[in-house]
């Protein structure tokens, strides 16, 4: 019974932890975004002295206000989280993933909101160049707030910079550059930004191109897409160069989100990339029942991104479960034996350390560092427990990259007609304000695999997600999940109202009447 309340625990945390994300992730990308096409349109009007730039600048500064002040209420209640739901976690990783919260608190969040208000309030009031500095500190400021999360979030998929204390049962940081650099962790900075920058974009291309079929704000509204656009195409052909990066860091250190991305059992050289497919929902480790219903796949793509080599071999889920000899892929099982091998030997130091018998404290110490490394995998006795939910990840990856390639299809032509002057068809219009939606989607989809392809592990191979929960009731957790359920759509719905007026008010007039 304690068992399965444990389960339900676990659970419920992980409920209330992802709905949390996910509506704060609304707030996030916008505020990301929007600051850097302030920021350019300011520029412009700086350097032409064009009144217009400013109106344009001014009234997306607006917008990015009303998503800004709302946002920080969600992340808030997700920071509570990591101390109501996930104390283990956060006694054991606070040392490494504190520091990055602190920093981000400190150095960005500070930056960010120091200068919100000289770029309210300081529109005609002081210096031109200086006011545009402050639009550019605030986007710096949200960029490095992304930067100090995503650090920590990356150490949790590739631990590094750290080592483990058996007296306090702790990770403690030893080389902060490394968490900070590495390459997990600037892969993960790049994309998630830039992911932010494509959202923002088409939020504007969005409302423009509502603007444009109720023709209102024509010039506004144009201007506003050509920019958009043009920030919003870049940034997705970004992301592509990115996620190939993400790739194939991924394939390196977290094989088997790799392979559950792909649908990948057994594994197979000069492996090809599923571009469409339908998975055979009985299909189950181990079976010989086919992995697909259907399937279309670019042949050798995957080993080409996964290993830098079209013949590469690229292990599947079978070989990463129950091992391959002729590989040399460890199975899962002998990783559980050595992962409780260590976690006995830590027991047993403990309990050397607690009689004052040094020489066999010494003793366990040194078995539980020949298998630290597989500490984790002690807490689990099935192997096939390490892999995560293929249906969920297969199909949200291919939800990521398909709605991707359609947004730079869409910025590109929002982008060529806006700069020949011809955004008159309406059934793009149409499609300009579902691009908004679209992108949000693809953003979400891409974090809904990076967090989901790492379970069942909070810290990759070190600390399962059910050894990190913390230790109250399940009753408790499911009473806070519906609060903070309705807390979070209440702020969502007051966003979505306060945004609906502004934007149906539209930006303001010019004194003497609007070019528009």
């Amino acid at each position: 019974m304690t068992y399965l309340m444990d389960l339900s625990l676990v659970d419920w945390s992980r409920a209330q932890f992802a709905m949390t994300v996910l509506i704060h992730w609304i707030f996030v990308p916008l505020t990301i975004g929007m600051t850097y096409i302030i920021a350019m349109a300011q520029t412009i009007h700086v350097r032409t002295g064009d009144p217009e730039w400013e109106r344009l600048a001014k009234f997306w500064a607006k917008l990015f206000g009303i998503n800004f002040a709302i946002g920080v209420g969600t992340g808030i209640i997700l920071g509570l989280e990591f101390g109501t739901n996930w104390s283990n976690y956060s006694w054991i990783s606070g040392d490494i993933f504190g520091a990055p919260l602190a920093a981000e608190g400190i150095m960005a969040f500070f930056l960010e909101s120091s200068f919100i208000a000289v770029m309210f309030f300081g529109w005609g009031k002081i210096d031109k160049k200086f006011h545009l500095v402050s639009c550019y500190l605030v986007a710096l400021g949200a960029t490095l707030s992304a930067l100090w999360i995503l650090t920590a979030n990356a150490w949790m998929n590739f631990p590094v910079g750290m080592v483990f204390n058996p007296d306090l049962a702790r990770h403690e940081m030893v080389d902060f550059w490394s968490i900070l650099l590495s390459p997990f962790a600037i892969n993960k900075f790049l994309h998630t930004t830039a992911s932010g920058f494509v959202v923002g974009s088409f939020f504007i291309i969005a409302v423009s191109s509502w603007y444009l079929l109720k023709e209102r704000h024509i010039v506004f509204a144009k201007r506003s897409i050509i920019l958009a656009a043009s920030f919003g195409l870049l940034s997705s052909l970004f992301i592509a160069g990115t996620g190939d990066g993400s790739a194939y860091q991924v394939s390196q250190h977290q094989p088997v989100k790799l392979a559950a991305m792909e649908g990948l059992y057994d594994g197979t050289e000069a492996a090809g990339l599923v571009t469409l497919g339908i998975l055979n929902p009985k299909k189950q480790i181990g079976d010989d029942n086919d992995v697909f219903v259907f399937r279309h796949e670019i042949p050798y793509a995957l080993s080409f991104l996964g290993y830098r080599d079209i013949h590469a071999f690229v292990p599947g889920i079978n070989d990463l479960v129950y091992g391959n000899e002729e590989r040399n892929i460890e199975s899962a099982n002998s990783k559980i034996e050595k992962g409780k091998l260590a976690l006995q030997a830590l027991a047993n130091y403990k309990d050397a350390d607690k009689n004052g018998e040094e020489e066999l404290k010494a003793q366990y110490l040194k078995i539980f560092r020949e298998n630290e490394a597989y500490m984790g995998y002690g807490h689990f006795d099935k192997p096939e427990t390490i892999v995560p939910h293929v249906p969920m990840v297969f199909y949200n990856f291919r939800l990521m990259v398909g709605t991707g390639l359609l947004l730079i299809l869409l910025g590109g032509l929002f982008l060529y007609l806006g700069m020949k002057n011809k955004l008159k068809n309406k059934w793009l219009l149409r499609a300009g304000i579902f691009s908004f939606p679209l992108a949000l989607l693809a953003s979400m989809a891409g974090w809904i695999v990076a967090e989901m392809g790492r379970q069942p592990w909070t810290i990759q191979d070190l600390l399962p997600t059910m050894k990190s929960v913390s230790n109250i009731n399940t009753s408790s957790v499911i009473l806070t999940f519906w609060m903070f359920f309705i807390i979070l759509i209440a702020l969502v719905v007051a966003e979505v109202s306060i945004m609906l007026n502004a934007i149906k008010q539209g930006p303001e007039e010019e004194k003497g009447g609007s070019n528009d």
